[in-house]
């Protein structure tokens, strides 16, 4: 197949994908408590597309109907739709500038010091806003940075920072995090269930603000990286090849570093700790369509989100009216796929 037959490919699939996560959508609104038709719930979202909107009525739809659509489902499905892409595009970076495929926020720390940033507000700060946002998700992000600065710190050696050091840093980090998380936990039983969510996931507080601030960060954070993939690409070849090719090895990997942990310090501010998205979906896409970052980023963003989709609506649906915390299922998906990736790296390493 030649570079042009590639690329034809490749969009047609995208189409296809962005046709399939449209359905995912509409589907997954679709699902709940409420009795609403599948053909409700298309008229009802069609009618927010512009343009599309000249072409539907919502005559005989009950307006009870269209609130818990719009104001309860829609923003908590497209939520969880920029979370997946966002998380998935964090981990195929995180991947690249590190060259480990274990590579994930949650195994860097970032998402528990964001957490333990949340938990500390939810004890001590919870009825405190700070303009207009919940001091919650104010705090996780501060959690995530502080985080970040820390064992960006404790790896760097001089101007390097060694991936092995980084990566051994997030894990001795995150364990630290999670272990006063616990701690706080026993000494504050009356938030125990707000924060157990919190620390495994949950859309359930989704709403619009959330859905505006999140794709004002992930939007253009995604398409920056999405930018510089080829530069991922050369990543690859190894750092000394990167320099001789005219990158700056550190400095790309600072921008990559500070642009994805910002995408996850605000993911964590609004959905909680979500394990393992941004490693599952990334290996799934280079499997399908090889390691390119070219391909691999839109693609990760892409079924990412659909993934992510599919996660939320089986917590919401499986033991109604109860909720399940998403990332216990986005684990249950990720630990058998931790285990393969370790399984493969065992039998090349005999």
């Amino acid at each position: 197949m030649t570079f042009i037959d590639k690329k034809n490919y490749y969009k047609r699939i995208l189409v296809v994908g962005v046709f399939l996560l449209f359905i995912v959508i509409i589907i997954a609104t679709n699902l709940g408590v409420a009795d609403i038709s599948l053909k409700q719930t298309a008229i009802i979202i069609m009618s927010k597309i512009p343009i599309v909107n000249n072409f539907v009525s919502l005559d005989g739809i009950k307006y009870t109907s269209v609130i818990i659509l719009l104001n309860l489902r829609l923003p908590r499905i497209l939520l969880a739709c920029l979370v997946g892409a966002a998380l998935s595009v964090v981990g195929t970076s995180y991947q690249g500038i590190f060259k480990n495929p274990m590579a994930d926020p949650f195994i860097l720390g970032v998402s528990s010091g964001a957490a333990l940033g949340a938990t500390i507000t939810m004890v001590f700060l919870k009825e405190i806003h700070f303009f207009g946002m919940s001091m919650i998700a104010c705090s996780a992000f501060i959690g995530a940075i502080i985080t970040t600065f820390l064992v960006y710190n404790v790896a760097r050696v001089g101007i390097k920072v060694p991936v092995v050091t980084l990566l051994l840093a997030g894990v001795a980090l995150n364990y630290l995090l999670s272990a006063i998380i616990s701690l706080m936990m026993t000494f504050n039983r009356d938030n125990i269930e707000e924060i157990v969510m919190w620390t495994m996931g949950s859309f359930s507080t989704a709403g619009w603000s959330d859905v505006i601030l999140l794709s004002i960060i992930t939007v253009p954070s995604i398409l920056f990286i999405a930018v510089f993939s080829r530069d991922l690409n050369i990543m690859l070849l190894g750092e000394d090849s990167a320099r001789s090719l005219g990158i700056d090895v550190n400095g790309f990997k600072k921008y990559i570093f500070v642009i994805s942990t910002l995408m996850v310090a605000v993911v964590v501010s609004v959905s909680g700790i979500i394990g393992f998205v941004g490693l599952i979906v990334p290996h799934a896409i280079r499997m399908i369509f090889g390691p390119d970052n070219r391909v691999v980023i839109p693609f990760s963003a892409l079924f990412g989100a659909i993934f992510l989709i599919i996660c939320d609506t089986l917590a919401r649906v499986v033991l109604p009216p109860s909720e399940i915390p998403v990332g216990i299922i986005t684990s249950i998906f990720g630990v058998p796929f931790f285990i393969f990736l370790l399984y493969k790296a065992k039998k090349k390493a005999i």
